[in-house]
């Protein structure tokens, strides 16, 4: 258990550190990817629906409306 928890946060600093030279965009599709992902799971898990398939579906409505406005800063 010790070893999954070590190995999430390094996964966690690589991918932070991976996001310091993107543009508005990338970024704004990035982070609303993974905003949409987390908030898709937890609300079918919370009611009774699949949590893959809410993170599936919340991801890409999240990436598309990140992409959006990251592209309006632009």
């Amino acid at each position: 258990m010790k070893k999954t928890g070590f190995a999430l946060a390094v996964v966690a600093a690589l991918a932070a550190s991976a996001c310091t030279d993107m543009t508005p965009r990338q970024q704004g599709t990035v982070s609303g990817g993974a905003m949409g992902a987390a908030a898709g799971a937890g609300i079918a898990s919370i009611t009774g629906g699949n949590a893959w398939q809410g993170a599936a579906i919340g991801a890409a409505a999240g990436g598309t409306a990140g992409y959006i406005r990251g592209n309006r800063q632009q």
